[in-house]
């Protein structure tokens, strides 16, 4: 039987999922901040297979309530974060009776496309992980999903991380030409919002409110400013309170390919390193990207692959 969310599902749900996807287990703490209070939550799209009075299985569809900027609400999309089966009940079409009954809700909130898993801003993972989870990325395909596009996540090991020389020649080369990289401060504060919100996708300027609201402290956040305009910045521990975790990083379109944000980057990196932190890593970049090869040059190193999926309902 599929139904839907209600309170007191909760314990079951988390042990269901963590012993489905052990890779990406969650906490009563993620549960929270991710599904219960995110601004979309519709107890409606949250749905569970129980057989015998014990859930074997779920799914999270989610459709905007809230705009992410101004007030598009994406009135054609929903999303799937997650879905997941008990080992021992798969292979009996419970994946397939949880996507059926997602296309029942996307329908009647009148929705033609669905992505997995590329929802902001609280998503899990950006896509299907298809080494960790084979049978996931054959059940999205098989209900009509289909490859947007491939993202990577990457780690470096920050031990006995020291910036380059050449990287040091071109802070020098930028610095001679009035740019400056420093930690953020409270007058640049609203400058960076207005260069994010112009510059990259709301998300991105979302995450930086909630982070600093959170009371990650201004020296986690570095910026390259020109004068009083900020023209790139970097940040690392904001999403969740998880020192580790970098990014989001960026730099004026106009600025790409100066060096600008190979030197950011390197002095964020170095930041991370001076309070202690072991490693550095992301969930979501183009491999093949110009990023993606700034980083592999920097050390990093892919440690996950997920295929971001689409599907147009009939």
């Amino acid at each position: 039987m599929i139904r839907t969310y209600h309170s007191g599902d909760e314990a079951a749900f988390i042990k269901t999922w963590n012993e489905s996807m052990p890779a990406d287990g969650i906490t009563e703490k993620v549960f929270i901040s991710r599904i219960l209070v995110d601004t979309n939550f519709d107890p409606d799209g949250i749905l569970l297979a129980e057989e015998e009075g014990r859930i074997v299985g779920g799914l999270v569809a989610i459709v905007r309530k809230t705009p992410m900027s101004g007030t598009d609400l994406e009135p054609a999309s929903g999303w799937i974060t997650a879905f997941f089966v008990r080992p021992d009940a798969r292979g009996r079409g419970i994946g397939r009776d949880l996507m059926d009954a997602a296309d029942g809700f996307f329908r009647n909130r009148h929705r033609t496309t669905v992505y997995f898993a590329s929802y902001t801003p609280n998503y899990f993972v950006p896509g299907i992980d298809r080494d960790q989870y084979p049978a996931g990325a054959v059940l999205l395909e098989t209900v009509g999903f289909a490859k947007l596009y491939q993202c990577a996540a990457m780690d470096k090991n920050l031990v006995g991380f020291v910036i380059q020389d050449d990287v040091r020649r071109v802070e020098v080369a930028r610095r001679e030409e009035g740019y400056v990289i420093e930690n953020l401060a409270l007058p640049y504060v609203s400058n960076l919002i207005g260069f994010t919100d112009e510059e990259f996708d709301p998300d991105w300027t979302r995450a930086i409110r909630e982070a600093l609201k959170s009371g990650v402290p201004l020296s986690n956040v570095l910026i390259a400013r020109h004068g009083e305009t900020v023209v790139g910045f970097c940040i690392f521990g904001g999403y969740d309170g998880v020192g580790e975790r970098f990014g989001p990083f960026g730099v004026a379109e106009s600025l790409r390919g100066t060096g600008l944000g190979k030197v950011l980057l390197y002095r964020c990196l170095e930041q991370m390193r001076h309070v202690g932190l072991h490693t550095a890593w992301f969930l979501w970049t183009g491999e093949k990207e110009a990023a993606g090869h700034l980083y592999l040059r920097a050390g990093f190193a892919v440690t996950r692959r997920f295929d971001v999926m689409k599907k147009i309902l009939a």
